[in-house]
């Protein structure tokens, strides 16, 4: 089955494209999101910023209809939302291809993944150009190929953790540590490095013992 690596760039008429370019440093992964009539509901988890600051400018967007906040602790939340501008939502609907979730936000581009047939793919890219939304198509391939393992945040991450010792034994560097030389909040820093190592041993026990992830 085809899948394809995307980069969309998302207008400022989009809530979501508009406050994560007011905030750069602000992540907002898409966790779940579907057209609803004329609106688009999901649920967003925002990481990193100032959490009551990117909150409050979510709840006063006029294209936000609803927001409400179903987890917040210090440096992330996580908010159920209702938009008018579902613009990316109507695209991935009208083209019938699935969107692959969660899906980062950041700086007014979404980094987003389809895996679909190669008609429903080029089904997108035409919905996305008539709903004006620019995209870059970053890769385009065919299982079983891989693309790189790790994203490049994450494997920048995980090769400062090798690098400075945090997974030596004894350990040289804390997490803490890590997180204070990346400029990452603690937070983060374990919550991509989880993400990573998952991958890396999956893809290890894959390869080496022929094992797949019980993915049902």
């Amino acid at each position: 089955m085809p899948r394809a690596d995307l980069t969309i760039t998302l207008p400022d008429a989009v809530w979501v494209g508009r406050l994560s370019r007011r905030y750069p440093g602000v992540t907002f992964r898409v966790l779940s999101a579907m057209p609803a009539g004329e609106t688009g509901v999901g649920l967003v988890e925002v990481v990193g910023g100032s959490i009551p600051e990117v909150l409050a400018a979510i709840a006063e967007g006029e294209d936000v209809e609803r927001v409400d906040v179903l987890h917040r602790v210090e440096d992330r939340a996580v908010v159920q939302f209702e938009t008018t501008e579902p613009m990316l939502l109507f695209s991935v609907r009208e083209s019938g291809a699935p969107l692959d979730l969660p899906m980062e936000i950041r700086d007014g581009e979404a980094a987003m993944e389809i895996t679909a047939s190669a008609d429903r793919i080029s089904a997108l890219g035409e919905q996305l150009d008539a709903f004006g939304l620019r995209y870059d198509l970053e890769r385009i391939y065919r299982s079983p190929d891989r693309p790189d393992l790790l994203t490049d945040r994450q494997r920048d991450l995980l090769v400062a953790a090798i690098d400075r010792g945090y997974y030596d034994t004894p350990r040289e560097c804390t997490l803490t540590e890590l997180a204070a030389a990346t400029g990452t909040a603690k937070s983060t820093v374990s919550e991509i490095l989880h993400r990573a190592e998952g991958k890396v041993i999956k893809a290890f026990a894959a390869e080496r013992y022929g094992h797949e992830p019980d993915t049902g």
